[in-house]
């Protein structure tokens, strides 16, 4: 028989954030007790290996990769852990360890309190891999609490998520409520204002970066390498804006009071891979927090949002960039300069993208000229415009799409909730039939069901109110944008894009222009 002492031992302790408040399976108490049995078997210990606050449901922790290098290397020949749920929770995981690796690498494994010991032939051995599963089930079943317990935090409007949107911080005295970061905010605001101007994504993320403006990822003092823009050397202490950054900030509804959570969940418990939820899955609780953006603007901004995407052409500023289309395909229509000419020219994307299989034609237009062109089409539409009858009779019922869908999907997600809890009202009503409950939890739940179906009923009223009013086009403001268009030589970017919705250029020159008002003919 091999003596103990030819044994390497190392020793194996784990304590994820789930088991943190069981006092037997703290990282001192698993010490305290796989030491005790090195010392009564005389084993002859090499290290020791901790995972503090790592879970079991997969493998890719420091401590334990450090032992299998080990192994690897044959510094040690003997694990030793508390019990198997230490190892790991993983059942495939932990069975391919005890039934695998360690045998083909000759390593004893020993599981104290499970009775298992792989050298010696006993039925606790028999048995390990059902006690692998039974580690797994608890896995799962912790995993299913923890997740049915952020859903109802957050149905209570309490932000549970780690890190803070920026432009907020945690509430010192309650660390679910986000109050503003004063700082931080007016860089929000900034990045708002300068979208209600027509500017694109790149445009104000150039603008904040040439301006040194703090990144949200320096805020949260990411490491940054020096970057250079047009020669002039950014500090790693700003950081370099980017439209991606942009864009989420000004889609963001956090920053109109309400908590958006939900949108990605977990692929399964043992992966910590994400997917991204349909936005009618989003868990949405309004005025939960102090705005920084008032309703109106967010809302507005939504509606400029689709002509101010990010365009290939970024040298160059062009007034009508984002606004055209191939009115034959429906393809965004780009602006091109040529250092040859020194003139701008529009070509399809469809058609230079595919062009070999002719799904399109160029739809090739001198930009100066065609520019000039649709300037005088939307002067002449807008001299019509100062019939004021005849402005309030076209464009006194116009909603903007964008805003009614989204307003449209919480309806419908607020009904379905609804319908929900009034099966449940009458499954509790049923069990009170068959005294499955007594009178009291009767009146209990059903009260707290029907003051949830009352306050969802209410919230629907709001926002089909939200839908009438912020939906409709403010005909003081339209009058507003057409005398500043028509007193200016050149119009400024943010009085084209409040004015325009989309300008079709067909193949034959002719141009189609559709306003963010109804035409008059």
């Amino acid at each position: 028989m091999v003596g103990n002492n030819s044994f390497k031992v190392g020793l194996y302790i784990r304590l994820s954030r789930d088991d943190g408040n069981i006092e037997s399976d703290s990282i001192i108490s698993q010490r305290s007790l796989l030491n005790q049995y090195i010392k009564e078997n005389n084993y002859n210990l090499i290290d020791e290996y901790v995972d503090d606050g790592y879970t079991g449901t997969n493998f890719d922790r420091p401590a334990f990769k450090r032992m299998i290098k080990d192994i690897d290397l044959g510094k040690i020949n003997m694990i030793i852990t508390k019990d198997m749920s230490r190892l790991g929770r993983d059942y495939i995981g932990t069975g391919e360890l005890i039934e695998k690796y360690f045998p083909n690498n000759n390593i004893r494994y020993i599981a104290i309190n499970d009775g298992i010991d792989t050298f010696i032939d006993n039925t606790n051995n028999d048995i390990a891999p059902f006690k692998a599963i039974m580690n797994d089930m608890y896995a799962k079943d912790i995993s299913k609490k923890v997740k049915t317990s952020l859903h109802s935090r957050m149905k209570d409007g309490l932000y549970v998520s780690g890190r803070c949107p920026f432009g907020y911080m945690k509430d010192p005295t309650n660390k679910n409520h986000l109050v503003v970061n004063v700082e931080q905010a007016e860089i929000v605001k900034l990045i708002f204002d300068l979208a209600l101007k027509g500017n694109t994504y790149h445009y104000i993320a150039q603008y904040l970066t040439e301006r040194k403006i703090k990144t949200p990822a320096s805020y949260y003092n990411y490491v940054w390498n020096t970057t250079c823009i047009n020669t002039n050397c950014i500090s790693q202490e700003y950081g370099v804006w980017v439209d991606t950054t942009i864009k989420s900030i000004l889609t963001n509804q956090i920053y109109v009071g309400d908590t958006v959570q939900g949108k990605t969940k977990k692929i399964n418990y043992k992966l910590k891979k994400t997917v991204k939820n349909k936005p009618n899955d989003f868990i949405i609780v309004k005025n939960t927090h102090e705005a920084i953006i008032d309703r109106d603007t967010f809302n507005y901004v939504q509606t400029l949002l689709p002509k101010n995407v990010k365009r290939p052409e970024k040298k160059r500023f062009y007034l009508l960039d984002g606004l055209l289309y191939c009115g034959d395909c429906k393809h965004r229509i780009t602006i091109r300069y040529q250092n040859k000419t020194g003139r701008s020219y529009t070509t399809c994307d469809y058609y230079r993208t595919y062009s070999k299989y002719h799904v399109c034609t160029t739809h090739t237009n001198n930009y100066e000229v065609l520019e000039s062109v649709i300037l005088d089409n939307i002067r002449d539409v807008c001299k019509k415009y100062l019939d004021k009858n005849k402005i309030k009779e076209s464009i006194s019922n116009i909603e903007f799409e964008d805003n009614t869908l989204k307003i449209g999907r919480q309806i419908e997600s607020l009904e379905i909730t609804n319908n929900k809890l009034i099966e449940s009202l009458d499954k509790t009503y049923m069990d009170r039939l068959k005294e499955i409950i007594d009178e009291e939890q009767y009146i209990r739940v059903s009260e707290n069901i029907k003051t949830e179906i009352d306050n969802n009923k209410k919230n629907i009223d709001n926002l089909k109110n939200e839908s009438i009013e912020t939906n409709k086009i403010d005909n003081k403001q339209i009058d507003k944008y057409i005398n500043e268009f028509l007193s200016l030589e050149k119009p400024t970017r943010e009085l084209i894009v409040n004015l325009v919705e989309k300008i079709y250029i067909y193949q034959d020159k002719m141009v189609d222009i559709i306003f963010t008002f109804k035409n008059i003919t």
